[in-house]
């Protein structure tokens, strides 16, 4: 359990560690993605609607490097899958956002339009 001593812009604060997982757009999307099913590279772009190739590649090599998801070899190409680092903090922390996000959407909405 943290102690709640994190100052304000400490940079080894454990809520800028968190938030860091989640900095780059799509992550969080590629993240929640695969907290479905083990999946192809090919079918993740079709069920990810607006990522480029481009923007997968980057975020998978991203979540891979911060050892949250893990790429193994299938009959038919390279399966990408959560590693169960990656499965405590997308169900866990990345659900609970999501989760809040959803609650909250009206007043999200509404003062992002004003």
């Amino acid at each position: 359990m943290i102690d709640g001593s994190c100052q304000t812009f400490v940079s080894d604060c454990q809520v800028r560690a968190a938030a860091e997982l989640i900095s780059h757009a799509w992550d969080p999307v590629v993240l929640s993605a695969l907290r479905l099913e083990p999946t192809r590279r090919r079918e993740l772009l079709t069920r990810i609607a607006g990522a480029s190739d481009k923007v997968l590649t980057e975020a998978l090599r991203r979540l891979r490097a911060r050892g949250l998801v893990l790429k193994g070899g299938g009959q038919a190409g390279a399966v990408y899958r959560l590693s169960p680092l990656g499965e405590s903090f997308a169900n866990g922390p990345l659900a609970q956002l999501a989760q809040w996000a959803a609650d909250n959407q009206d007043e999200l909405a509404a003062r992002a339009t004003s």
